[in-house]
C-alpha cells in the first residue's frame, strides 16, 4: 500500500494576509482554533468542505493551499499538472 501525505501553505497564506491569526481564520472557516492548528501542522486532514472554505478565505485555488504527496515525498504528478510552474493563482 502506498502512503500519502497532504501538506499545506496555511501559515504562509495567513502571514501574507495581514498576519491573520489562527483564531481569525478559524472564525471565518467556522472551526476551532485547535482545528486550524492541527491542519496547519499536518496532524489532521480537513474535510473537503473545510478545505474549500480555507481556500475561499484566502481567495486562492484549493491546490494553492493543499498539496498531495506520494510515498516518495514528491508532489503527485496530477497535483504538479494542476499547479503548473507558476506561483499561487488568485481567484477572480
Amino acid at each position: 500500500m502506498v502512503k500519502t501525505a497532504i501538506s499545506n501553505n496555511i501559515r504562509r497564506l495567513r502571514f501574507d494576509h495581514g498576519e491573520m491569526t489562527q483564531q481569525e481564520l478559524a472564525d471565518r472557516v467556522r472551526v476551532t482554533r485547535q482545528t486550524v492548528n492541527a491542519i496547519e501542522l499536518g496532524k489532521y486532514s480537513p474535510s473537503l468542505e473545510v478545505a474549500f472554505r480555507i481556500a475561499q478565505v484566502f481567495r486562492v485555488n484549493l491546490e494553492d493551499v493543499f498539496q498531495f504527496h506520494s510515498e516518495s515525498g514528491e508532489p503527485d504528478e496530477s497535483t504538479q499538472h494542476a499547479q503548473g510552474r507558476g506561483g499561487p493563482r488568485r481567484r477572480r
